[in-house]
């Protein structure tokens, strides 16, 4: 609510637009192509929780299966897409599979996400 105790719009009253603006956004929209993918990928609470527990170490399928509560088939079946996205990566150990975040820009995704989270439940 503002001052005068009416609900703000988050519409404009005016239709209106920058030309500049719009035109020297345009071309970079093409650069953002499947952001929304990564993150319904991550919109998933279990691929949330995966990501967070693999920003923190570098885990195999059975410590990720046992920290979470669930089968293995289950996480690997998550992992999978994790991997499809390019979030994680993984490296074989003789028999063991481990995984970890593909790169530090993951890494800074989920620490940033969760840095957010903290925040707002500090307010």
């Amino acid at each position: 609510m503002d001052s005068t105790g009416k609900v703000a719009s988050d519409i404009c009253d005016v239709y209106c637009f920058d030309p500049k603006k719009v035109e020297r956004l345009r071309p970079q929209l093409a650069g953002v192509c499947g952001l929304g993918d990564l993150f319904r990928v991550l919109g998933d609470e279990t691929r949330a929780k995966i990501a967070y527990a693999l920003s923190r170490e570098e885990l195999c399928v059975c410590d990720v299966a046992t920290l979470l509560g669930m089968s293995v088939p289950a996480i690997s079946y998550h992992l999978r897409l994790l991997r499809t996205t390019r979030l994680v990566r993984y490296r074989r150990e003789g028999k063991k599979v481990y995984y970890s975040l593909d790169d530090s820009h993951v890494i800074n995704l989920i620490n940033e996400a969760v840095s957010h989270l903290q925040e707002e439940g500090a307010k």
